[in-house]
């Protein structure tokens, strides 16, 4: 069933592929007696896993986001483009197969960087873009929300990317809680008339309520949910829920908080995070992201740096495997809220 260019799956339909999925999931668990689940948060304590699914294809949980590569204020190119490739260049290495980008970082500098380091693209890289604004000449970030606008972004993501298809575009939807100019329907139907003509596999929305993620559940299959969430924001701790119920990967951007709220600075100032973070000899951050992986099995993570050692200890975070104890302990952080909506 379609509208407005937006397929309407069956009930029955679309339970059948979401029990296909949690199958899929389960029977990495099966064979492993630490593979236990947490019965206040529903989270995996001991033996967490290190792999999820972005729609239907296996991905790594802790990916990349590459929005700081481009210059300050995520415009213009950066100080050191060869310091930014070699960022890109240990991801691949060290087995990053998630990249989030979008064509108006920068705005074309991050795609380019992307394309010129790693192109042709390693077997399993998946690529994810997000449409819905724009840069004006003295970079300020301006909505680009029409259909044709939606469109357009799709295609330079795909031109200066050098690809024929994404593998999932989000929505960005700009001023969440104001009146929509244009309507849900009609931008998540042009995305989908472009996933039915081969441009990109999965759809995805970003800074979005749950009133709008709920409406466009109604219109399209979403491959994942792209929010502001971290241990310090929880504000969206609702739609970590709703996505599990769904079963949708969840995306969190400032996943150490944000410039400004204090970021990885706020963290390590946290007395619950620094006796986490003593306890398994990590740092505050890398606390912060085990956190969120040990939040919903279905949670990927995408955190950004223009430095090496940083991208190591980000990755490293997987290995870190809370208790009860720990996610108990994390509760009393203070929460500082979203750094912007």
């Amino acid at each position: 069933m379609t509208w407005a260019g937006c397929r309407l799956p069956e009930a029955s339909e679309a339970g059948a592929a979401r029990s296909t999925r949690i199958e899929k999931r389960s029977t990495k668990c099966s064979t492993s007696s630490e593979c236990t689940p947490n019965a206040a948060s529903g989270v995996r304590l001991h033996g967490m896993n290190k792999t999820s699914y972005l729609g239907d294809k296996p991905i790594n949980r802790v990916g990349f986001g590459a929005m700081q590569l481009a210059g300050q204020g995520v415009f213009g190119r950066p100080r050191d483009p060869e310091a930014a490739r070699a960022v890109l260049r240990r991801a691949i290495e060290l087995g990053v197969d998630h990249i989030d980008t979008a064509q108006y970082y920068g705005p074309d500098v991050v795609n380019d960087l992307i394309r010129d380091t790693l192109h042709p693209y390693p077997e399993g890289l998946k690529l994810v873009t997000k449409v819905g604004g724009r840069r004006d000449e003295a970079g300020a970030w301006l909505p680009a929300q029409s259909p044709q606008e939606l469109r357009e972004g799709v295609e330079d993501n795909l031109r200066s990317l050098r690809v024929e298809r994404m593998d999932l575009v989000n929505l960005r939807l700009m001023g969440e809680g104001a009146v929509a100019t244009v309507p849900l329907a009609e931008q998540l139907g042009a995305l989908e008339d472009l996933r039915q003509a081969g441009k990109l596999d999965l759809i995805g929305i970003s800074s979005a309520g749950r009133d709008r993620i709920e409406e466009a559940l109604e219109l399209v299959e979403l491959g994942e949910i792209q929010n502001s969430y971290s241990v310090i924001d929880r504000e969206d701790d609702p739609i970590v829920e709703l996505a599990r119920e769904r079963d949708i990967a969840y995306v969190p951007f400032f996943p150490l908080g944000s410039a400004f709220t204090g970021g990885p600075a706020k963290l390590a100032q946290d007395p619950a995070i620094a006796q986490v973070a003593e306890k398994h000899s990590a740092t505050a951050s890398q606390v912060a992201l085990a956190w969120l992986l040990a939040r919903y099995d279905r949670m990927l993570l995408i955190p950004g740096t223009t430095s090496v050692a940083h991208l190591e200890q980000n990755l490293a975070a997987a290995d870190i495997e809370l208790d009860a104890d720990d996610l108990t302990a994390l509760e009393a952080v203070e929460h500082v809220g979203p750094p912007l909506r």
